[in-house]
């Protein structure tokens, strides 16, 4: 039995991983280059029962030596600052490991501790047969530029939003393809500047939400609301810098330290949900299958939630002909994506009443705010949603 994954992600080189280490065929197919991919800025926070999932298959030895914990978060609202202790409720924590640095590690322990076959820079990937028992997956090979053909008992499509796979998803084709707009945007800013909180920081603002994110000792992610569609041109850093500024600003709160922006680029927050995430013999992970705004931090972690799950259905497939796990696969992912699907939205209304010009939105945020900071329920419910405690891979 071989397999076909799409896409080097993290969701992408789990499953390799799992499929490796259980001696099943796989070749895994990447557009970009092996340097894109372990540099590429992307999402940062893992939660702990996903650490603990890695750390059982023996990949998340890295992270385990280099990662920093969280265990508490801070609003800040109105100029005042509440620190929120989730981990003293939950009894777990988050692990601060940027992406580029999981996908370098995975990309290791797949192709040069195990001697797995990932192709970089392929062209033109296309799916054939996906509908039947022998489907195929052809690509252009980016040094020769002859078509390569790979036969495979099943396909992972693991190569994110815009990728190939999910259009083979469709609604035409018997999926349904549910979708939230937000109608906000965020500047999604990376700054070489030491962290400015020993936590992750939301600014609740009349003039837009900001956050406060560390990447590591030297690099900080910040987000700030913007209109949908914005130019990051319009965004100079001095405006940049005064705004975060503005919009984290709270009685006794350390000022931020500024540095050089290496990135800027608008999101526009939505989120969208494929059902089934599998159609014939092929499976969706990730972001092809959904897509949650980092509002909350969750996809990363629903990608690996994913990957972890489809891992686990093609070994029992390739070893035993338990196809069980393959044909319960979606429904098995589904409950844990709308989970975090909606939490995502009800924390995004969190964020966003203060400045959404409507004062019963604002009235009901900050309602929800109190609740969770003065509320012994209301704090352990949030905890539990925010760290995905639940999570039973």
């Amino acid at each position: 039995m071989t397999v076909v994954v799409v896409g080097a992600g993290p969701a992408g080189l789990t499953v390799a991983n799992i499929l490796r280490a259980a001696s099943v065929d796989c070749v895994v197919l990447e557009t970009e280059s092996r340097e894109f991919i372990e540099q590429r800025p992307r999402a940062g926070f893992l939660e702990e029962w996903a650490v603990r999932a890695l750390e059982r298959r023996g990949l998340a030895g890295p992270l385990l030596e280099r990662a920093q914990t969280h265990t508490e978060c801070e609003f800040r609202s109105a100029g005042e600052r509440h620190r929120f202790r989730y981990a003293e409720l939950s009894g777990h924590r988050h692990f601060v490991y940027p992406q580029p640095l999981l996908v370098t590690d995975l990309v290791r322990a797949y192709a040069d501790h195990a001697g797995g076959d990932i192709r970089f820079g392929v062209r033109d990937v296309r799916l054939h047969d996906i509908d039947t028992d022998r489907p195929a997956v052809s690509y252009t090979d980016p040094a020769t530029g002859e078509r390569v053909r790979l036969d495979c008992a099943a396909v992972a499509g693991c190569d994110g939003a815009r990728g190939v796979t999910r259009a083979h998803l469709t609604e035409g084709q018997g999926a349904v393809v549910a979708r939230r707009d937000y109608g906000i945007g965020w500047l999604a800013l990376l700054a070489e500047a030491p962290p400015s909180s020993d936590c992750v920081v939301f600014g609740l603002h009349p003039r837009g939400f900001a956050a406060h994110m560390a990447r590591s000792p030297e690099i900080t992610r910040y987000y700030l609301e913007c209109p949908p569609g914005d130019d990051p041109a319009g965004w100079p850093d001095e405006r940049v810098w005064a705004e975060l500024h503005a919009r984290l600003a709270a009685d006794g709160a350390p000022p931020l330290t500024e540095g050089r922006i290496v990135e800027k680029r608008v999101l526009d927050m939505h989120n969208y949900v494929v059902a089934p995430m599998s159609r014939g013999r092929l499976y969706l992970a990730g972001d092809a299958a959904h897509l949650t705004a980092p509002i909350a931090a969750k996809g990363m972690n629903l990608a690996l939630h994913d990957a972890l799950t489809l891992g686990d259905a093609l070994v029992a497939h390739a070893r035993d002909g338990d196809e069980s796990g393959l044909r319960g696969y979606s429904a098995d992912c589904l409950p844990r994506v709308w989970q975090y699907q909606e939490f995502s939205q009800w924390f995004a209304d969190v964020l966003h009443g203060a400045s959404s010009g409507d004062p019963f939105e604002a009235g009901v945020a900050d309602a929800r705010l109190r609740r969770l900071l003065a509320s012994s329920t209301g704090a352990a419910a949030f905890a539990e949603l925010y760290i995905g405690k639940n999570a039973d891979t």
